[in-house]
């Protein structure tokens, strides 16, 4: 679910931005220019260095194969 568009599917790219202290996760289509914000996606990082077991996480819980 994206704040901008609703429910994506498909093959998607996924990229979790740090600005300052605040992750957002976005998603796009394949090979598209645009992003979404994954609903309820941001949040605060005490620690920069998290930001890669944040997007671990993310892909962990929005990768679903089987649908």
């Amino acid at each position: 679910m994206t704040d901008e568009v609703g429910v994506v599917t498909g093959d998607l790219t996924l990229r979790s931005e740090l600005t300052g202290a605040e992750v957002v996760v976005r998603v796009q289509y394949k090979d598209a220019d645009e992003w979404y914000v994954v609903t309820g996606a941001k949040a605060t990082l005490k620690d920069p260095a998290d930001l890669e077991a944040v997007h671990a996480v993310v892909v962990g819980i929005l990768n679903r194969p089987e649908g």
